[in-house]
């Protein structure tokens, strides 16, 4: 008899990611096949709606190497001696086995998660462990985080951290806590010279971000919600967004997984821990069930115009620029207004304007210049940022 289907739904989603992992592992460090045959141990490409098969044909070897796990050793010379280059693997030799992380704070969601790349990776030849990020912001957080580790451990995850990180109070205590957390997901996984890291995101979470995208009323990009993979080289993926919350909780139940739920998830003073308890539930009570579905997949379409047209701006950009590399007004009027304001948004960021701090409003005013010049004066945008025209010129620098 087979798993729960909740246990097998969660298993699949990370089976899958993990083989994305593999594949790209595969094709960064190992050696190059022959233009003429492809070698034996070669894993096939696979589409996103491909079921792959439950392992590889070559496991590749698993390794520890205890709490911090490092690509090399450190290398030794003597006084006055040039420093010697590492050892090289002969190039009959697989790569070392790629180390997978886990994010989990301990509810259902991220645990769920923990339990299914507990039981996947060493399958095919991956190594697992597991970071938990104590905010600080609860009485007896460092507990529930020690908590934490010993049930990854008890999964068989290694390496497994702890981090307590300090929330600032900039954007707010949500972006705040946000921000830490990430800054420490980095560390870690620079740290233990991880290639991934897992997050628990689900169905749900995405319905709730894309929501909170319209509400800010920032363009179509805020209204992609989350990727299914971000961060500098693809570092975070999120194998649950295909999956409701209630899966994931099911799967811990049946798992006899302990979970803990933060009270800040029910906590009014949170925007979106109201947009969970009440105004998704009043969706759904307005416009019938599927409410979830549809803004998840709403985000999904989304992002895929935002990615086409961010990639036609890109290739728009340079034909726009004069000699000297100012933006041409008269160009810039010519182009539709998605391409064009995409251009004024990345030149605002190179000029220095931070990308949190920029919204719709800001590049609306500095898209006046081009579509709606009167002789209006300079336009301030955040990071000390002065957006002007001169000479038919759109100039965006330091002020």
């Amino acid at each position: 008899m087979g798993p729960h289907p909740a246990v097998a739904a969660i298993r699949l989603a990370v089976r899958r990611v993990l083989h994305d992992i593999l594949i790209e592992h595969n094709r960064t460090d190992a050696p190059a096949p022959s233009a003429s045959r492809a070698t034996s141990h070669e894993i096939p490409h696979m589409t996103p709606h491909m079921t792959p098969p439950v392992a590889l044909p070559v496991a590749l070897p698993v390794t520890s190497t205890g709490a911090y796990v490092t690509a090399r050793e450190p290398s030794y010379e003597l006084p006055g001696q040039a420093p010697q280059e590492p050892p090289r693997a002969a190039p009959h030799e697989r790569p070392p086995s790629p180390l997978v992380l886990v994010a989990c704070s301990g509810g259902a969601d991220s645990m769920a998660l923990a339990s299914a790349l507990a039981f996947e990776a060493p399958k095919l030849g991956i190594r697992a462990g597991a970071v938990t990020v104590d905010h600080g912001l609860q009485p007896g957080s460092d507990v529930r985080a020690e908590e934490v580790v010993l049930r990854m451990r008890e999964l068989g995850l290694d390496p497994v951290e702890s981090i307590a990180v300090t929330v600032g109070r900039q954007g707010g205590p949500e972006a705040a806590a946000r921000d830490a957390r990430y800054a420490a997901l980095d560390a870690a996984a620079v740290r233990h010279g991880a290639v991934a890291v897992l997050l628990g995101h689900t169905r749900d979470d995405q319905a709730e971000t894309v929501l909170l995208g319209l509400a800010r009323g920032s363009g179509i990009r805020s209204l992609s919600g989350m990727a299914a993979v971000s961060g500098a080289g693809g570092r975070y993926r999120r194998p649950f967004l295909q999956l409701d919350r209630q899966t994931a909780r099911k799967a811990c139940m049946v798992q006899s997984l302990p979970v803990w739920d933060d009270p800040h998830n029910s906590d009014p003073a949170y925007t979106r821990s109201r947009l969970r308890q009440e105004g998704l539930p009043a969706l759904e009570k307005a416009l019938g069930k599927g409410v979830v579905e549809a803004l998840a997949r709403t985000a999904q379409l989304s992002r895929d115009d935002a990615d086409a047209l961010d990639a036609w701006a890109g290739q728009a950009e340079a034909a726009v620029r004069d000699s000297a590399g100012l933006l041409e007004c008269a160009k810039l009027y010519a182009l539709p207004p998605a391409v064009r304001r995409r251009i004024l948004r990345r030149a605002a960021i190179e000029a220095g304007a931070p990308a949190g701090a920029l919204f719709a409003r800001h590049i609306e005013e500095v898209d006046r210049l081009i579509t709606g010049w009167r002789g209006q004066g300079a336009i301030n945008l955040p990071g000390k940022v002065v957006a002007q025209r001169q000479g038919g010129r759109l100039v965006i620098r330091q002020g």
